[in-house]
């Protein structure tokens, strides 16, 4: 079992940047696919990025290649999601999961953080 926690969301100015962190409680990410998805009010959860547990394979979503990038930290046991010119249609509750499928859907993800708020203001 995998717990995680997010942390780094905030308000922002649009083109401004925020990185996002996601811990694992007491274990490494290696053996799970990681993403990161984000749910804007009223909108269904979007696929933003995944990465494989022990780092590589990396995807993006549409909206976000460019300008957000992913990495993990093992040692840390901590990953990353490093957003960039960022814009108002960004703003989401951003959730870091684990899984065992390589999947950009929600329901291939076990475990799931709380979120962070992530708000850019125009």
């Amino acid at each position: 079992q995998v717990q995680l926690v997010e942390s780094g969301g905030g308000l922002v100015q649009a083109g401004g940047s925020l990185r996002l962190s996601c811990a694992a409680s007491g274990r490494t990410f290696v053996g799970y696919y990681m993403g990161w998805f984000r749910q804007a009010p009223g909108k269904e959860r979007e696929f933003v990025s995944s990465i494989m547990g022990s780092g590589g394979f990396t995807r993006y979503g549409d909206s976000v290649k460019g300008r957000f990038t992913i990495s993990l930290d093992n040692a840390k046991s901590t990953m990353y999601l490093q957003m960039n010119s960022l814009q108002p249609e960004d703003t989401a509750l951003y959730y870091c999961a684990a899984g065992r499928l390589i999947s950009n859907s929600p329901k291939s993800y076990n475990h799931w953080g709380q979120g962070t708020q992530v708000t850019v203001s125009s």
